[in-house]
């Protein structure tokens, strides 16, 4: 690998982190086409970003993300920030001619995410890729469970559950962040987890789904602000609020394009779930579970053995013919959650260097938008419910 390409990145906060990781990792435990040059982290505050560049990596900071685009070192630019800026980003990126990464979801609406994708098509004819980032793709369980459908192993698949669990703002007196705000992040639960698994569910199964009935719910309507302190006169003990306008939690129904059932289950309200993502899929040769908190392991059930040898099997999914393990570590010795960014990475800069287009694509991640909107529309139609009688 003698190839260098330059990458710049845009946002230092959670997903900046886990991808300056990925970045600073891939070459050294992937056989890459072209090396990864960490060029430059962008961000809006000069001090702040500067310290990140520096404890992350980068070689230089840039105050504004514009100015990635006018670097001639820098030819991919990695998009982790909040979702309401994703699309002026990408699209300025794709029309200069970077190639662009970004994160999920692709977009705050579906008519974003349409402009995105044109914007990605266009650029594809020229040679310029994309790809949205839907990092559960590449936990190495994940992609065994695909190859496993793509196998027959499971036979006609009949049902599908998918959950994303987590509890992180439980307590009504945590602040009211980004996330918790519509026009920056588009949704809540349903779009910052509830897109994993709508994503991960089709990538498993290879197709898309085509219906969804919903339903949403906003639990804490007021949370403190950020900043609520500021401005109070000596001795107040007053907390400034304000509108969480977002779901809480999202539950909806949906059915795939080849007859199969789902159910799915997101919310960030369920008390001692951290991380649990989780897939159930039932087919009529077999079934297969996989949970995020236990992301080294995948169960499978093949129903074609007699019934008093059948039952759930655990697969530690370690081995170096399982997807992506045999580049880390002996059998046995778990990979974690920074893992599947390092995967993703490698995935992206092989698709680059082939001309090939990457997956998940930003059309794939407009699929994943419209799917969204859906669920929304259906949770905001009320009419949709039959009420139970009194007895």
């Amino acid at each position: 690998m003698t190839e260098t390409i330059g990458v710049g990145l845009v946002g230092s906060s959670f997903m900046g982190r886990a991808h300056s990781q990925a970045w600073r990792n891939a070459a050294a435990f992937f056989d890459l086409p072209a090396r990864p040059v960490m060029a430059a982290l962008a961000g809006r505050d000069p001090d702040r970003t500067a310290a990140a560049a520096s404890s992350l990596g980068w070689a230089s900071a840039e105050t504004g993300w514009r100015r990635l685009l006018e670097r001639d070192d820098v030819q991919i630019v990695d998009i982790c920030t909040p979702g309401d800026s994703h699309a002026e980003i990408a699209v300025a990126a794709l029309e200069a001619g970077k190639h662009v990464i970004c994160e999920k979801p692709l977009a705050t609406t579906v008519a974003e995410a349409e402009a995105m994708t044109a914007a990605a098509v266009k650029a594809a004819a020229a040679g310029v890729r994309s790809m949205v980032a839907f990092n559960y793709r590449r936990v190495p369980a994940v992609a065994l469970a695909r190859r496993f459908v793509e196998q027959g192993r499971l036979g006609r698949v009949r049902h599908v559950r998918a959950q994303y669990l987590q509890d992180w703002i439980v307590d009504p007196e945590f602040p009211l962040v980004w996330r918790l705000q519509k026009e920056r992040a588009g949704s809540g639960s349903l779009g910052d987890i509830g897109a994993h698994i709508i994503d991960t569910a089709q990538f498993v199964l290879g197709e898309p789904l085509t219906g969804v009935s919903g339903l949403t719910e906003t639990f804490v309507r007021e949370r403190p602000l950020a900043d609520s302190s500021a401005g109070l006169s000596a001795g107040s003990s007053s907390t400034v609020k304000g509108p969480v306008t977002v779901d809480d939690a999202a539950l909806f129904l949906g059915r795939f394009a080849g007859g199969a059932l789902g159910t799915f289950e997101a919310t960030r309200f369920a008390s001692g779930r951290k991380n649990a993502m989780r897939i159930e899929v039932n087919g009529s040769l077999g079934s297969l579970s996989f949970d995020f908190e236990a992301m080294n392991e995948l169960w499978f059930h093949d129903h074609a053995l007699p019934a008093g040898e059948a039952g759930f099997r655990r697969i530690l999914v370690t081995e170096a013919d399982h997807p992506y393990a045999g580049a880390w570590w002996p059998p046995g010795h778990g990979l974690g959650y920074e893992h599947a960014f390092t995967h993703e990475i490698r995935d992206f800069l092989v698709a680059v260097a082939e001309g090939a287009d990457p997956a998940p694509s930003f059309a794939d991640g407009l699929g994943v938008q419209r799917v969204l909107a859906a669920i929304e529309k259906s949770a905001a139609d009320e009419s949709r419910f039959t009420a139970v009688e009194e007895t």
